[in-house]
C-alpha cells in the first residue's frame, strides 16, 4: 500500500465523509478545509493542490474510495500505525558541547570585546571601560539574571582574567539608554560571524518584531475608549542558512520598510568575505537594485514575484528572474 492509499484509509477510518449526488466531500487531514472528489468519471478528481500538481490519484480520492467500499457494507482494513520520525542523537558530542557551552562563551566574549576602541574620553569622571560595559551586559543577557544577582558572575569573571575593572549593575543599565552602544553591539554582531566564512554560502535576508516594556495609548474609534498596546521595535538581519550565523543586522521603528536594508545586508556580507551563492528573501525584499546587488557578488537572487510583477518593466535581468521563475513554479 503506498503512502497517499494509506493516508486515505487514515481519513476514511477517523473523518467523517460525505457525498452529494456524484461528489464526495473528503476532509482535509492539515486544515479545515473539504475537497471534492468525482468517483463517477473514468478516472476519478479531486480540488486539492496534489491532484492539480500531479494529476494522480491523491488521498482524498483513495479515502472516497475507501469510503464507496464501506458504505457497499465491505470491511476496510486497519491503517498502518502512524510512525512519527524519529532522529539518532550523538550524545558524546552533545554532552561536551553542553558542559563546556558557558567557558567556551565566555572566552569568546572576551576575544570579541577586546577588539573595543576605547572613546577619547575629555571631560567628567572616569569612566568604565567600554569592553567591560559591553562583556558585562551581554554575559548578563546569557546568564537571565536579574543586574544585582549578576554581579556574583561578574566578580568571577573578574577573577578568571575576563575584566579589568567591574562595572556596576547601574551603570550598565545606563550604557542600555545611550544610542552610542548600538554601532558596537551591531559590528561585534559581524565579527562573530567570521570564523564561518568558509561554511556559509547561502544566505537568507528577514526581520521580525520585538516587544518593548513600553506601552502607548491607542484609541478605538469604534468602541470610544482608550487602550494600552505595547511598542515594539524591529529587527531586520541576514543568516546562514546552514549555521544561522547572523552576518549582518539592522533595529528599526516598527513600522519600516524591509526592502532598503537588503542590499546594505548583501555588501557587508560580501565584503567581510563571505561568498554568496544564493540569497532568498519574501515578496517585500523585490526591487531590481537588490537582485542586482547579489549577481554582482556572485551570487543567485531568490525573491518571488509579485502578482502584479511585469516581465519587462526592470531590465533584462528581472525579466531573466522572472521567467526563471515562472518555469520553476510550472
Amino acid at each position: 500500500m503506498q503512502a497517499r492509499e494509506q493516508k486515505g484509509l487514515q481519513i476514511a477510518h477517523i473523518a467523517k465523509i460525505t457525498h452529494i449526488e456524484n461528489l464526495w466531500l473528503v476532509p482535509s487531514q492539515s486544515s479545515s478545509k473539504k475537497y471534492a472528489v468525482d468517483l463517477d468519471q473514468d478516472s476519478p478528481t479531486c480540488t486539492c493542490p496534489d491532484f492539480k500538481k500531479h494529476g494522480q490519484k491523491c488521498k482524498h480520492i483513495h479515502a472516497a474510495e475507501f469510503a464507496l467500499q464501506q458504505e457497499s457494507g465491505a470491511q476496510l482494513p486497519e491503517p498502518p500505525p502512524q510512525r512519527r520520525p524519529t532522529y539518532s542523537q550523538e550524545w558524546p558530542a552533545y554532552n561536551l558541547a553542553q558542559t563546556h557551552e558557558k567557558s567556551q562563551f565566555l572566552a569568546l566574549l572576551y576575544d570579541l570585546c577586546r577588539g573595543i576602541d576605547e572613546p577619547v574620553q575629555t571631560f567628567g569622571r572616569p569612566r568604565a571601560p567600554l569592553a567591560d560595559v559591553i562583556f558585562g551586559l551581554v554575559y548578563r543577557t546569557y546568564s537571565t539574571l536579574s543586574g544585582r544577582r549578576f554581579m556574583s558572575d561578574m566578580r568571577d569573571a573578574k577573577a578568571r582574567g575576563y575584566l579589568s575593572k567591574i562595572p556596576s549593575y547601574n551603570s550598565m543599565f545606563d550604557y542600555l539608554q545611550t544610542k552610542t552602544l548600538k554601532p558596537y553591539l551591531i559590528h561585534l554582531i559581524s565579527v562573530s560571524s567570521l570564523p564561518l566564512k568558509s561554511v556559509e554560502t547561502e544566505f537568507a535576508v528577514d526581520s521580525s518584531g520585538f516587544s518593548t516594556c513600553r506601552f502607548t495609548r491607542w484609541f478605538d474609534v469604534k468602541y470610544g475608549k482608550d487602550e494600552d498596546w505595547r511598542e515594539w521595535i524591529k529587527v531586520h538581519m541576514m543568516c546562514g542558512v546552514k549555521t544561522h550565523i547572523v552576518t549582518s543586522v539592522e533595529v528599526s521603528e516598527a513600522y519600516s520598510n524591509d526592502s532598503p536594508y537588503f542590499q546594505p545586508f548583501v555588501d557587508e556580507t560580501a565584503r567581510n568575505g563571505f561568498k554568496l551563492q544564493e540569497v532568498s528573501a519574501d515578496k517585500a525584499y523585490l526591487s531590481a537594485d537588490n537582485l542586482k546587488a547579489v549577481v554582482r557578488h556572485g551570487g543567485k537572487p531568490y525573491i518571488p514575484f509579485k502578482s502584479n510583477s511585469l516581465p519587462d518593466q526592470n531590465g533584462d535581468l528581472w525579466e531573466k528572474l522572472y521567467h526563471l521563475g515562472i518555469t520553476q513554479l510550472d
